[in-house]
């Protein structure tokens, strides 16, 4: 952590406003826009020309940044339905070729100058694969593409990491128009990620800075992790790829070292175990002022749990079933009152939600502590 956490500027949104000297906030809350614009763009590259064609396999680059908690969370989304192999990969597979269809994303859509990337879309093309390519339409990333990848270029200007909903949207365009999305055909594209568009314009309001902690998720979240060690467990595979994306918002935006995995591989972690549960156990001291006593600079802060989910159960009762235990002191980033049991795309919805309120979050916890990436 870069500082201690000063929580009265979280209620202060002018004194939010004059820190964010960057514009951070008004960017992270353009996620629904980011949808609609990633929507008309693949149009415009051309991605409904994919309609109708199946592929020998699918392959997600996994490239630094917000394209690697992407590709999870659209391999959680296709679950093993899908009835071609999905390939999560860093670099392009030795065996691509013209049967196979590549998703990949420039690692920061203000600097295209991903080198692997860029020998990876070159390798790609040349060997007949169709490529579908979410960067600048300038750099070596697209001129790798060579006039033969379908270049989705992004039209709103982001800070690095702010850029998960613009990859996502691309690479649900793309599965949807193969047919590989269960439950999406591909002329309901364009109204099911409107729905997810709007469901983030919701949360960015939601998570202004004009709204108090106490009806602001984010700040909340902010204020629960502050001088903390977060540790972010999905409950079910599209939580986990969250969970992973709220790690690197968090060191992104906050400069904080978090955890995350999923529920079933974290519970078996026994130092965490133990860790997690001597936090519960103790009260710490009510009267300790961090300002005028701060922890020597070798104490680690104690863990905070948070579980994440996606699904229709409670996150409780899915470590129930998991692990047979629950965690009682756990925050809980269900949101089903955001989005109710029994919606569709219910999963996809909360995803986009928890992505969203990690990014706000972090920014929130980064300007509150000084952290340097901010100012």
């Amino acid at each position: 952590m870069n500082g201690v956490l000063d929580d009265t500027l979280l209620a202060d949104p002018e004194e939010l406003a004059a820190r964010d000297t960057t514009g951070v906030l008004r960017a992270a809350a353009t996620a629904g826009a980011q949808v609609r614009s990633a929507l008309y763009t693949a149009g415009q590259a051309g991605l409904d020309r994919l309609r109708g064609h199946r592929p020998r396999a699918l392959v997600l680059l996994r490239r630094p940044g917000v394209s690697g908690a992407v590709a999870d969370l659209v391999t959680a989304l296709l679950t093993d339905r899908c009835p071609v192999p999905v390939v999560v990969a860093e670099r392009m597979p030795g065996w691509i070729g013209p049967l196979d269809v590549v998703v990949a994303h420039s690692t920061d859509p203000t600097d295209p100058t991903d080198p692997e990337l860029a020998e990876s879309v070159s390798v790609a093309v040349h060997r007949g694969a169709e490529v579908v390519l979410s960067a600048p339409d300038s750099g070596p990333v697209a001129q790798a593409g060579a006039g033969r990848a379908r270049l989705v270029e992004p039209r709103i200007p982001l800070p690095e990491g702010l850029g998960f909903a613009q990859a996502l949207t691309v690479a649900l365009v793309a599965v949807a128009e193969l047919d590989l999305l269960p439950g999406m055909r591909s002329e309901e594209v364009p109204a099911r990620l409107e729905a997810l568009a709007d469901a983030l314009d919701a949360e960015a309001e939601r998570c202004q800075p004009a709204h108090e902690p106490f009806v602001n998720p984010a700040k909340a979240l902010a204020l629960r992790l502050a001088e903390r060690t977060p540790l972010l467990w999905g409950v079910d595979p599209a939580a986990a790829a969250v969970a992973r994306h709220g790690a690197l918002a968090l060191a992104t935006h906050a400069g904080v070292v978090a955890h995350a995995d999923g529920l079933a591989q974290a519970g078996t972690l026994a130092g965490l175990r133990v860790a997690v549960d001597l936090s519960e156990r103790g009260g710490g001291d009510i009267f300790h002022d961090p300002f005028d006593d701060p922890a020597p600079g070798g104490d680690a802060p104690p863990p905070r749990l948070v579980l994440l989910g996606t699904g229709e159960e409670d996150p409780q009762a899915v470590s129930r079933r998991v692990l047979g235990r629950e965690w009682p002191n756990a925050d809980l980033a269900h949101p089903v009152d955001e989005i109710p049991r029994g919606t569709r795309d219910a999963a996809l919805l909360r995803a986009g939600v928890l992505a969203l309120r990690a990014d706000i979050a972090a920014v929130y916890l980064g300007l509150a502590t000084g952290a340097t990436l901010i100012t």
